[in-house]
């Protein structure tokens, strides 16, 4: 049987040739060539086709023959095999990321969005496709972009790294991510350069010079990959950008504090305004943005104007200066993180409770769950039976699909640059929508809103004493143009059997305080209850 490398000289000589010359069969005619014609072990240079025979005088082959390829070079496939390898674990591990979006694993949460590390390995994913894809036709331009690509890489890691807010948010998730790709930009240049290197050589030594020329396909791969990664450095410049906007916000202070709660898990901001006295003290829960983007002014001159002694407010988890909290997150869920954070800060209570929008649904919760609560003020409160409005799919598919796009900070950038946006309008503003975490706060609401949170709120209704005063403040804009709303708001007056008053106030949006009507409604509904507390006592 014939050695696939070649025969031997002894095997040739009891055939009564050599090596040098060919076999004949028995008719007297020559016998096939073999495969390999080599008394040598195969080694890297060793031909993987059989030889077709020279097509010229030379002995050279044709630059454009199959057989002059870098893969020729046992160094180039094992660098091939390498970024295989490194793409199968990137690929593993953006699956892990794109999970732990929705539901947080052990020792895998992360206190800020989870969308830049999910970008970052999405961006190194397309790396690897690109260099795997385009493998064989190294450029210049190719490494080239890839090092401009490296290079905000490896300043985005230095910020992160550097900035204290953003290395507790990103945690080990993001710090691993980020380094992750900037690793793989290296690799991709260096993988790049080893195949240039074995193209050259193998054209060298099969064609008798290197080439010089490309053909179209060679062009079109080039122009292709460039492109592509022309994009990728868009993308990582838009990154660094965004950075920069965080890395400025988190200089932002705050009054109160910040707890930590859930087991150290998440921290979550606590503030408190006025001196304790004898009167229940107030506590603010926002509706779909954070408390100082207006409801809490409107807190502040009650307090001024001594209707109120005392108030505190917090930021949900995802909102103000709040971390995000681990997936699921519900409306129970955050009504237990703000029952602890009073704890750690002191606070005990008596409680009047003014919440609005989606926040009524955590303060119904937190009431259900407390003694201490002496009074509820819900403004345009969103009904349980009106939850399927925030938790429909295509609304979390849309939070989702934003919330990958955010850490290109598009909108902040532009926001920053050409229309004022403050660092206040960045945290609790007007633009506090575009970021990530206000983005896997609201995402998180939309994922458990008819499960977790529905049944949480049922169970808080069926448990709410019926002893506890009660007002209702709605909007008269909602109840005109809605009358699912109406009927709703109509059926929150019957939480206890101790109602106050319920007022539609006329022109008023969602958040009635911003006319002057409603938070002369909202203030003076307030004051009653504080009324009814000291009645009670």
């Amino acid at each position: 049987m014939a050695n696939i490398f070649g025969s031997s000289k002894k095997h040739d000589d009891a055939n009564g040739g050599n090596a040098d010359n060919p076999r004949s069969n028995e008719d007297g005619g020559r016998a096939p060539t073999s495969r390999r014609s080599y008394d040598r072990e195969p080694d890297e240079r060793t031909r993987l086709l059989p030889s077709r025979g020279p097509p010229h005088h030379d002995g050279y082959l044709d630059p454009d023959d199959p057989a002059v390829s870098p893969y020729n070079l046992w160094t180039v496939r094992f660098v091939r095999y390498l970024t295989v390898l490194f793409l199968a674990i990137t690929f593993l591990w953006w699956v892990l990321l794109l999970v732990c979006i929705f539901i947080s694993p052990p020792g895998l949460h992360s206190r800020g969005s989870g969308f830049f590390d999910f970008s970052y390995t999405t961006l190194t994913a397309g790396n690897l496709l690109v260099a795997i894809l385009f493998f064989a036709a190294p450029s210049r331009a190719m490494r080239v972009s890839n090092g401009i690509v490296a290079l905000f890489l490896l300043v985005d890691m230095i910020i992160i790294l550097a900035v204290k807010r953003i290395r507790n948010e990103e945690g080990g998730i993001g710090i691993a991510s980020v380094v992750w790709a900037f690793f793989i930009s290296v690799w991709c240049i260096i993988a790049d350069r080893v195949v240039a290197w074995g193209k050259k050589e193998e054209e060298e030594r099969l064609t008798g010079r290197p080439e010089t020329r490309r053909t179209l396909k060679e062009w079109v791969e080039v122009l292709v990959a460039t492109i592509v990664l022309v994009i990728f450095i868009i993308i990582t410049i838009l990154f660094t950008a965004t950075l920069i906007i965080r890395s400025l916000d988190a200089g932002l202070p705050f009054k109160g504090e910040r707890y930590a709660v859930d087991g150290g898990k998440y921290d979550v901001h606590l503030s408190c305004v006025g001196n304790v006295t004898d009167r229940p003290t107030v506590l603010l829960e926002a509706g779909e943005y954070p408390v100082e983007s207006g409801f809490g002014q409107w807190a502040y001159a009650a307090w001024q104007n001594g209707t109120i002694d005392r108030y505190c407010y917090w930021d949900r988890p995802g909102y103000g200066w709040s971390d995000n909290a681990p997936s699921p997150h519900s409306a129970g869920m955050s009504a237990d993180a703000f029952s602890e954070a009073l704890a750690l800060a002191g606070e005990e209570g008596p409680w009047i409770l003014v919440s609005a929008g989606y926040g009524s649904i955590v303060s119904r919760i937190f009431s259900s769950r407390q003694r201490g609560v002496r009074g509820i003020l819900l403004v345009d409160p969103l009904h349980e039976d009106l939850l399927h409005r925030i938790g429909s799919p295509g609304r979390g598919f849309r939070l989702w699909g934003w919330g990958i796009l955010s850490p290109l900070g598009i909108t902040r950038i532009v926001g920053a640059l050409f229309k004022g946006r403050t660092k206040e309008d960045r945290v609790y503003g007007r633009s506090a929508h575009t970021g990530g975490k206000f983005i896997k706060a609201r995402l998180q609401e939309n994922l458990v809103a008819e499960s977790f949170t529905k049944r949480e709120v049922v169970q808080a209704r069926k448990i709410q004493s019926a002893k506890t005063p009660l007002a209702i403040v709605s909007s008269g804009i909602k109840v005109r143009t809605d009358d699912d709303w109406e009927g709703k708001q109509e059926d929150l007056t019957k939480l206890t059997k101790k109602l106050v008053s319920w007022d539609v106030v006329n022109k008023a949006p969602h958040e009635v305080w911003q006319t002057l009507d409603g938070r002369g409604i909202m203030e003076k509904r307030l004051a009653q209850l504080l009324k009814e507390a000291q009645r009670s006592r």
